[in-house]
């Protein structure tokens, strides 16, 4: 059974400006999320910095998350590592938390080999019982997760369930389904595909675009799930231009000045991160105006 069907958002960490976790604007953030139809909350993920956190930091995020949460809706935990002992450790305690599963992101800088990639999640996943979401995002990692190998996992150990694919290549996306007999779940890592990644056989997206129209990317899916395919691709192309400058700079960049631009106030980002280009900023803030979620 699906961690969730629908949108999951990839939800921002906000910061105070002396750089502190700011927990009660999270709060605020996770609220907004659960009353606008989203479907999950994903927590410390590539979007949430937290791989500018310290293993405390992250830990605490999560729990925070699923206290406020309060079963509402689901909580995912981002516990990947390009450290299997890492990524064992941010796992075991994202259950101990209560999260309702994890989301696990592929090795990064040091890759793996295929083989590599099985003895690492398989690790991860004999560690636990919760629900492991594979992350394949070679982009960012430099390493990318084969068909055949996502079939291996999924054969071999029962809590290796879905996978966020944000590889915007759907032929192997179909590969995967293909390989694993349709035994996986898929959600698109990729704002901009996500009704052409449900209409190959997605459960729905970990969204960017979930930060700043929740409703209108939980509708993206509901209306495809209920049917009304024409519904929500016109959703999604109405959402296109916002999403090109949602990425027009490293995530997650655009979508914590797009916060800031709502008064949303999450603060900056953390180092290496810097503040948006304002350039970038003024097509950012113009195709906030176009879909009226900033005046």
């Amino acid at each position: 059974m699906a961690i969730f069907t629908g949108a999951g958002v990839a939800i921002v960490t906000p910061f105070k400006e002396n750089g502190e976790i700011n927990f009660d604007k999270l709060g605020e953030l996770i609220d907004f999320q659960v009353e606008n139809g989203t479907d999950s909350i994903v927590i410390v993920g590539t979007t949430g910095e937290a791989s500018t956190m310290t293993h405390e930091e992250h830990v605490e995020c999560i729990r925070y998350a699923v206290q406020k949460t309060a079963k509402r809706i689901p909580v995912v935990a981002g516990t990947g590592s390009n450290c299997t002992e890492t990524a064992i450790y941010l796992t075991k305690e994202a259950e101990k938390a209560g999260a309702d599963g994890a989301l696990v992101v592929s090795p990064y800088y040091n890759k793996a080999t295929q083989k590599g990639l099985i003895a690492h999640f398989g690790a991860i996943a004999k560690s636990v019982d919760i629900p492991l979401i594979l992350y394949n995002i070679p982009g960012r990692t430099g390493c990318n997760i084969l068909p055949a190998t996502a079939a291996t996992m999924i054969k071999e150990y029962d809590n290796i369930i879905a996978m966020k694919d944000a590889t915007g290549n759907l032929p192997q996306t179909l590969e995967t389904l293909e390989a694993c007999q349709g035994d996986i779940d898929i959600y698109s890592g990729e704002d901009g595909l996500i009704t052409p990644m449900m209409s190959i056989g997605g459960k729905g997206v970990i969204s960017v675009l979930s930060n700043v129209a929740p409703r209108d990317t939980h509708d993206i899916c509901a209306k495809y799930l209920a049917g009304d395919v024409k519904g929500s691709l016109e959703l999604q192309m109405k959402y296109l231009p916002l999403i090109r400058a949602l990425f027009c700079e490293v995530n997650p960049i655009p979508v914590k000045k797009a916060l800031n631009l709502m008064g949303f106030e999450v603060g900056p980002m953390r180092m290496p991160l810097t503040e948006m280009e304002e350039d970038h900023a003024k097509v950012l803030l113009a195709e906030l105006k176009k879909v009226g979620i900033v005046k």
